[in-house]
């Protein structure tokens, strides 16, 4: 058993388990987790993306996978995360430089014919992405922009398939 401390991101329960599955980060890494129904009916808050917590786990395989992950037993709130605090900072900095603004947004159709998908085309994302608009959305024509999402090259790459 371990005690461990970071940011919560990715948080969801599953409605018919009651499961909840997300991922622990901090500024240098990332791993996912899980925290069974009994453990989620004990809990004395509602976990949300961006909050600091701290954690009792166990570090376990999961099988399918092979990847390591964080079988949670126990979380108390600790704040707000580092992360959370810096995305509200520079929401703040962009709204003050207007770019929130009505004059810069564009209209969605309610109904898209095609939809860009920024991701790596090797990773479970597009995968998931891929299944669920081809599951409710089966006329909609998916565009890939294949690209890194991490490491050196990734910021460069984002930004030239946002320009596309």
């Amino acid at each position: 058993m371990i005690f461990i401390e970071g940011e919560l991101s990715n948080v969801n329960i599953n409605s018919k388990s009651g499961h909840m599955y997300f991922s622990l980060k901090d500024k240098n890494s990332v791993i996912r987790a899980v925290m069974f129904s009994w453990a989620v009916r004990n809990l004395r808050f509602r976990p949300e993306d961006g909050m600091k917590v701290i954690m009792r786990a166990q570090v376990t395989v999961y099988e399918p996978s092979g990847q390591y992950q964080l079988r949670v037993e126990d979380m108390q709130p600790d704040g707000v995360g580092v992360l959370a605090m810096q995305f509200e900072q520079l929401k703040k900095k962009l709204s003050a430089e207007g770019l929130f603004s009505e004059e810069h947004k564009k209209p969605i159709p309610a109904m898209p014919k095609t939809v860009g998908i920024i991701t790596s085309p090797t990773g479970a994302a597009i995968r998931d992405i891929m299944d669920i608009i081809g599951r409710r959305f089966p006329c909609v024509d998916l565009v890939l922009a294949p690209v890194l999402v991490q490491g050196d090259g990734a910021p460069a790459q984002l930004i030239h398939a946002i320009n596309l």
